[in-house]
C-alpha cells in the first residue's frame, strides 16, 4: 500500500497535466484556424467587392446585361469611381463583407493616384489602430486613373479571443472542475490512509484494555482454585472483589465502544430537564479526587457562574464533566494541577477545565475532538484509552445546543472550555 499510493499521485497527476496540455494545445489551434479562416474570407470579400464595383462602373456607363471577357476588360480600362455615389460603394462593401461571414462595422476611403480621397467614409482615419487593407482597384496598368481603396473593420484586437470566448471559457471550467476532482481524490485518499491508522491503533488500544483485565481476571480465577486460598475467607474475598472491578472495566471500556457506535448514527436520546450544573460538577470532581491524589496532584473547584441552572441530560452532562477531567489526569505529569470554574458568557453557562499536563500542539488541538484520535504523548507511553472521550464530549455539548473549543500550550498545560445553555 505504501508503494501503491504514490504512484497513484503520480499516475493521476500526470493524467491531469496531460488533459490540460491537450487542451492548451486545442484552443491555440483553433485560434490558429480561425485566423487562417479569417485571412480567407478576407481575401474573396476583397475580390468580391473589386468585382461589385467594377459593376457598378458598368452599369453607370450604360451596360447592363452579358457582354464578354474581352469587351468588359476594355471598358474597364477608363474605369474610375468619380461617378459613383457614396451609397453605392457603401452597399457593395457592406453585402460583400457580410457574404463572407464579416459582421464587423467597417470605414473605407477610396484615393486617386495622387492619394487625394474621392470618396470616403464619414468615420474613416487613416491613424486607426486596426489594420488597414490597401486594394487596388485600377484593372490594369493602361488604366487612364490609378485608385486605390482602403479599408478596415473596427474590431477589437483581441477579437478571435473574443469569438471563441464560449470555447476557452468550458475548456478552462472543465480543467477546473478535472483538477478539483484531483485534489479531491488526493484529500479523500489521504484522509482514508490516516482513518486507516487511527482504526489500526484503535484496535491496538481496543485488544490492550481488553487483553489486560482479562489476564488479571484469569490469574484471579486460578487463585480462587489454589488449595491454600479456598480454605481463607479474605483471600477469596479479595479475588472475587478483584474479578468484579476488572469486569466492571471491561463493561466500561464495552459501554464507550457502543456509545461511540450510537453517536456515529446520531442515535443520541437526550432526556432533557433542569439541572443544577455546580452540584454535579462538585459530585463529579469529588469521584476523580483519589485520581488526582494519584498523581500527587490537587484538584480546585471555583463554581462562580450566577446562572448555573442549565436544561440538560443529567447522565450526559456529567460524562462530559467526567471525560474532561479524566483526559486531564491521563495527559498529566506528576504534582498535577486541575483548576475547575464555571462562569457566565451571555446566555450560555460555561465550565472550564485546566490543567497544568503537557500540553498540545496545534496540529493537535484542530483534531483532538475528532474520534479514535489521540495525541502523541511523547515519552508516557501508559496513557490508555480509545480517543473516543473528547469526540464524545463534542457531540454532546453540541447536541444540546453548545460548542467546545480547547486552549492549549505544549508543555504548559491545557484548559478547555464546554458551553451549555442556560435554562
Amino acid at each position: 500500500m505504501k508503494k501503491v499510493f504514490p504512484l497513484i499521485i503520480v499516475l493521476i497527476t500526470l493524467s491531469v497535466l496531460g488533459i490540460i496540455f491537450i487542451q492548451v494545445s486545442w484552443i491555440n489551434n483553433s485560434i490558429e484556424l480561425k485566423q487562417q479562416q479569417r485571412e480567407q474570407d478576407m481575401e474573396h470579400a476583397i475580390t468580391q467587392i473589386r468585382e461589385s464595383v467594377y459593376e457598378l462602373y458598368l452599369k453607370s456607363n450604360g451596360v447592363i446585361g452579358y457582354i464578354n471577357e474581352e469587351t468588359r476588360q476594355f471598358l474597364l480600362r477608363k474605369f474610375t469611381v468619380e461617378g459613383l455615389s457614396d451609397e453605392d460603394i457603401n452597399i457593395a462593401i457592406n453585402s460583400a463583407l457580410k457574404r463572407y461571414n464579416i459582421k464587423e462595422p467597417f470605414e473605407y476611403s477610396i484615393t486617386n493616384i495622387f492619394q487625394m480621397p474621392i470618396i470616403k467614409s464619414q468615420g474613416f482615419d487613416r491613424r486607426e489602430p486596426n489594420e488597414i487593407l490597401e486594394i487596388p482597384l485600377t484593372p490594369s496598368d493602361e488604366s487612364t486613373y490609378y485608385e486605390t481603396l482602403y479599408l478596415y473593420t473596427k474590431e477589437n484586437k483581441n477579437f478571435l479571443h473574443s469569438k471563441m470566448s464560449w470555447y476557452i471559457a468550458a475548456s478552462i471550467l472543465f480543467t477546473i472542475i478535472i483538477i478539483s476532482a484531483f485534489y479531491l481524490t488526493v484529500r479523500t485518499m489521504f484522509n482514508q490512509k490516516k482513518l486507516s491508522e487511527i482504526k489500526s491503533d484503535f484496535i491496538n488500544n481496543m485488544t490492550h484494555e481488553l487483553k489486560t483485565p482479562l489476564a488479571t481476571i484469569s490469574l484471579a480465577i486460578d487463585a480462587l482454585t489454589n488449595e491454600k486460598v479456598i480454605h481463607d475467607t479474605d483471600k477469596i474475598k479479595y479475588y472475587s472483589k478483584m474479578i468484579k472491578d476488572e469486569n466492571k472495566r471491561m463493561n466500561k471500556q464495552v459501554e464507550k465502544i457502543l456509545q461511540s457506535a450510537r453517536i456515529e448514527k446520531q442515535d443520541i436520546k437526550l432526556n432533557l430537564q433542569k439541572l443544577n450544573a455546580h452540584e454535579i460538577i462538585t459530585k463529579v470532581a469529588d469521584n476523580v479526587t483519589l485520581q488526582v491524589l494519584d498523581k500527587n496532584g490537587k484538584l480546585t473547584l471555583h463554581t462562580e457562574a450566577e446562572h448555573f441552572r442549565i436544561e440538560a441530560d443529567e447522565v450526559h452532562f456529567s460524562n462530559v464533566v467526567f471525560n474532561l477531567l479524566d483526559n486531564a489526569i491521563k495527559y498529566s505529569k506528576d504534582n498535577l494541577e486541575i483548576d475547575i470554574s464555571t462562569g457566565n458568557e451571555g446566555d450560555m453557562f460555561v465550565l472550564k477545565i485546566k490543567d497544568n499536563g503537557i500540553g498540545m500542539s496545534k496540529e493537535t488541538q484542530k483534531r483532538v475532538f475528532e474520534k479514535f484520535y489521540r495525541a502523541h504523548t511523547g515519552n508516557i507511553h501508559d496513557v490508555k484509552g480509545f480517543g473516543l472521550g473528547l469526540s464524545y464530549v463534542k457531540v454532546i455539548v453540541e447536541a444540546h445546543g453548545g460548542k467546545v473549543k480547547v486552549d492549549s500550550t505544549m508543555g504548559k498545560g491545557s484548559t478547555f472550555f464546554a458551553y451549555f445553555p442556560i435554562a
